[in-house]
């Protein structure tokens, strides 16, 4: 009987587990605690430092368009779980996988991560999407935790979920023969985004939502930056369709319980996005 069966908890309250089921998300303030905190923060220094050198993208910075050495401006820092022991120390071994116990069971894969930046007075958007899409998977237990590595206010563009949209059919994110990687206009007009919901906080807060679930952000009109650090996991017997993530060498690692025998297959179909994508900024702007 798995901890998700029997009602064993590690960190999640039952209402909180409920909240997820019900709504596709939940918050979970201050989760972090200073020492992580710090370290996370301290390594995320380094990488800024080190894209200061940098005129244009490369496979570990996406850059914006107006980035300087002495205004580093990073979308995201791609897989770093992959390029710096902390980052993976923290994906493996922390509370984090806790909580993912708690609403998946034991057995846990971690997918990927990613470190967004959304730099102060501007930023680019994130338009209205679904993660699955990106990266289908032969069930839909993939989750993504959004760790605040500042304080999150408003006016920061901080990630909006709009609740039960999980529960939805899944929506086209293509247009066309062209792949967009958000909602259409018509879709957006059929869903309550006046009723979504930007979780805000201090540093160490955590977001979860399921991979099914609509998300978007808008740009970050203070002037601090926003960093979020993003950390996908599966439940083991989850299976990924295409090769996106099997570049990365931490991608499908079992980190927690027993490795699958069997695939679980959910019964709800999934589009598949393409095999090979760039950034999710890179798609959504039309860039080339």
């Amino acid at each position: 009987m798995t901890s998700v069966q029997s009602g064993a908890l590690k960190v999640l309250s039952a209402d909180q587990r409920v909240a997820y089921e019900r709504d596709g998300f939940i918050a979970l303030p201050g989760l972090i605690g200073s020492d992580w905190l710090k370290r996370l923060q301290q390594v995320t220094s380094k990488f800024v430092d080190q894209s200061r050198s940098l005129t244009q993208s490369t496979a570990v910075f996406d850059l914006e368009a107006d980035h300087t050495p002495t205004h580093p401006r990073i979308r995201r820092l791609v897989s770093p779980a992959d390029i710096d022991p902390t980052f993976w120390q923290f994906a493996s071994e922390s509370i984090l996988v806790d909580v993912v116990e708690d609403l998946l069971g034991p057995d846990i894969k971690f997918h990927h991560s990613k470190l967004n930046f959304k730099a102060p007075g501007g930023g680019e958007e994130v338009k209205w999407h679904q993660d699955i899409q990106f990266w289908p998977h032969t069930n839909y237990s993939p989750l993504t935790l959004g760790v605040f590595l500042a304080d999150v206010v408003p006016e920061m563009g901080n990630v909006g979920f709009v609740p039960g949209s999980h529960l939805l059919d899944l929506f086209d994110q293509y247009n066309g023969d062209d792949w967009v990687g958000c909602l259409s206009r018509e879709d957006l007009g059929n869903l309550d985004l006046d009723g979504a919901v930007y979780p805000c906080g201090p540093a160490g807060t955590v977001t979860v939502h399921n991979c099914r679930t609509v998300h978007g952000s808008a740009r970050n009109q203070s002037n601090q930056e926003r960093p979020l650090l993003l950390q996908t996991y599966a439940a083991a017997d989850a299976y990924v369709y295409t090769d996106l993530l099997r570049k990365s060498p931490r991608g499908d690692s079992l980190i927690r319980g027993r490795p699958a025998r069997w695939a679980r297959h959910d019964s709800r179909p999934c589009q598949v996005g393409p095999s090979r994508v760039r950034t999710i900024f890179e798609v959504q702007q039309c860039e080339v």
